[in-house]
């Protein structure tokens, strides 16, 4: 196991396998140093393959990557072709292997206290107002046979709350597409030379979503991309840089 991936931490059932990769450890020049794992960002493509195989020698099986547009569509990662449009994907197989790709969006993972269902979901500003943690939550019980209580959820390495700065356009759709209008607004700190500008809490933003949905085993959450720059890819930081991945599956 490469010693720069985090094993997250969280009281998921022996049976759920789960890593996030930071940028260390890879093969990938700047500004995609080093562990770049997205083809989609303008970086070697041999040094992403070279990247994609020494991640595939931690893994049971081929990852399905997934075309991410933001949206709020999860798939069915043991019945889906490889790069389909969508956000998250979800398995009861054993060694399916959900991923995500982010580099400030927040990657979360999910598993049923059963170990019978897993996923992984790209969650950024845009898909959490359009509810793709709803939707990812709807399916991943229905395909776990298992209520909200039996869920959780790791908040995995995205952009801090003093430093993903948002407009008021944002912060109106918020507000307007979320379930608790005072504590939403809360998450969001008017900047102090441009009250039109705040800070946005991404992970609070989403754990308000979560727990409106009957889950409260939430773990993570403790991790800023922007500022641990050794660590983590930032869009926001960096504008061209590499992607992380967020990645589970089932063991047999």
């Amino acid at each position: 196991m490469n010693k720069s991936f985090i094993i997250p931490q969280w009281p998921a059932p022996a049976s759920v396998k789960a890593i996030v990769t930071t940028r260390q450890g890879g093969y990938s020049t700047p500004p995609f140093d080093s562990f770049n794992l997205a083809t989609h960002v303008t970086d070697d493509i041999a040094h992403v393959a070279a990247n994609r195989q020494l991640l595939q020698s931690n893994l049971p099986g081929q990852p399905l990557w997934l075309n991410q547009l933001h949206s709020n569509n999860i798939v069915d990662a043991a019945h889906c072709a490889m790069d389909s449009n969508a956000d998250g994907s979800y398995s009861t197989e054993p060694n399916c292997v959900s991923v995500v790709l982010t580099a400030d969006c927040l990657p979360l993972l999910l598993c049923n206290q059963q170990g019978t269902v897993v996923a992984a979901v790209h969650a950024g500003w845009r898909g959490l107002v359009n509810g793709i943690v709803e939707q990812a939550l709807t399916k991943v019980m229905a395909a776990g046979d298992c209520s909200a209580e039996q869920l959780l959820v790791w908040l995995g390495p995205a952009i801090g709350p003093g430093k993903f700065e948002v407009g008021e356009d944002v912060r109106q759709q918020f507000l307007l597409k979320s379930p608790d209008s005072s504590k939403v607004d809360a998450c969001f700190v008017a900047l102090k030379n441009n009250k039109n500008k705040y800070f946005a809490n991404l992970y609070e933003l989403a754990r308000i979503r979560i727990l409106h949905q009957g889950i409260e085993n939430i773990s993570g959450g403790n991790y800023c991309t922007y500022t641990e720059q050794q660590r983590f890819f930032s869009y926001r930081r960096n504008g061209q840089t590499g992607r992380m991945a967020s990645l589970i599956w089932l063991e047999k």
